[in-house]
């Protein structure tokens, strides 16, 4: 048999002739990657799912475990029935949130929409003489608007057997058939997803038995170490991260509320929900509630428009400043540099998805290398004393 220098250099010569035939044959190999992930597609969408939904059943459980005296470490009968409870109440407060946010956002939106509206085409020419004044050229914008109205209704012009042959009904009918597809496909991935959320949170003990005796079984002990310290501080940080934008979201929305209600400001609801949902996405939803307040407040009632912006900022300021510290914390402990820098690449590189999942991604990747830093320096100095002694 080989030695271990001999086994580590065949090793290295086969990794290397691999990844240089995975280079010439790119595409092959995305082609490959791409096929592997639509085939697994919904059981990674369920891991996703159940990673998410980890946080909340394990809070409820501690919750029910407290209740009926039962301590979490360890197997005791009964023990299953709790987890399945937790993911019982769970789901059913997701349920209920859903249907109370609808209930009072759709009344709400349909009341702004009643009055938007006609304020719009109120301000309309006020619009208009600001377009002219900055210099855009109204007629030929109006022209545009016109000539992609009117080809939408000769597309849809004509009658009998021309006008159906006109309109294509073939590529009408397979778009339709595209997109039905596709909306199938899509509800039946989360359908599944969500059976194999539910499937891994009810079991969730029993796996995670049977990883580590797979890693104990064939992965060296310094290794198992450092996967479960990896998992164990993602799962950590992005509870901290849940639980903290969550709290956060609620407590920015109320204020909001409370605050636009107290200066009797237009849509006082309508801006506290949108600030709420928007708190999710770090840095950029604040700008972006703040405007879409200010836009509706300057079409409701102008002379109200920079009161709205005050208000606003005040509330975000306070918040910030003596409430967020207190209430969440440094929820991922990173700073404000570096949640920055997370959002803006995510963003970039995965959207609106990105710029709230990439923020607890970065923490791990910070903390991990600021303890590999750490142990290095801890290294060199026990290096150091032993060479001067």
């Amino acid at each position: 048999m080989f030695d271990q220098k001999t086994r580590r250099a065949l090793f290295l010569i086969a990794f290397g002739v691999c990844l240089y035939a995975a280079m010439m044959h790119l595409d092959v190999v995305l082609g490959a990657l791409s096929a592997a992930v639509d085939i697994f597609f919904p059981v990674l969408l369920g891991l996703g799912f159940a990673f998410v939904l980890n946080v909340p059943v394990s809070g409820m459980e501690r919750l029910l475990h407290r209740a009926v005296g039962l301590v979490p470490e360890g197997r005791r009968p009964g023990e299953g029935a709790i987890t399945m409870a937790s993911i019982v109440l769970v789901l059913i407060a997701i349920a209920g949130v859903a249907v109370l946010g609808v209930t009072m956002l759709v009344p709400e939106l349909i009341a702004s929409a009643r009055t938007v509206a006609p304020l719009l085409a109120e301000r309309l020419p006020e619009i208009e003489e600001s377009l002219v004044a900055n210099g855009v050229d109204v007629e030929k914008l109006a022209q545009f608007f016109q000539g992609a109205g009117a080809s939408s209704a000769t597309a849809a012009a004509g009658s009998g057997a021309q006008g159906l042959l006109n309109l294509g009904l073939g590529s009408i009918a397979s778009s339709v058939f595209a997109a039905a597809r596709s909306t199938v496909s899509v509800l039946s991935s989360s359908v599944f997803a969500f059976v194999i959320a539910v499937y891994v949170l009810a079991s969730k003990r029993t796996l995670g038995r049977q990883v580590n005796r797979v890693m104990d079984a064939h992965l060296a002990p310094g290794h198992a170490a450092r996967i479960r310290h990896v998992a164990s501080l993602a799962t950590d940080t992005y509870s901290k991260f849940l639980s903290g934008q969550c709290l956060e979201a609620c407590i920015l929305g109320t204020l909001i509320f409370l605050a636009f209600s107290l200066f009797r400001l237009p849509y006082a609801g309508l801006i506290g929900f949108l600030t709420a949902l928007f708190a999710f996405v770090p840095y950029v939803g604040a700008f972006a509630s703040c405007a879409i307040g200010a836009f509706l407040t300057l079409l409701a009632s102008p002379e109200h428009a920079p009161l709205c912006v005050i208000v606003y900022l005040a509330v975000q300021f306070i918040e910030n400043q003596f409430i967020y510290p207190h209430v969440v914390g440094s929820s991922v402990g990173l700073s404000a540099l570096w949640t920055l820098i997370a959002a803006l690449v995510g963003g970039k590189l995965f959207g609106i998805v990105g710029i709230v999942f990439f923020i607890p991604i970065v923490a791990v990747l910070y903390e991990l290398f600021r303890q590999w830093t750490n142990a290095r320096l801890a290294e060199r100095e026990a290096r150091g004393g032993a060479a001067a002694r």
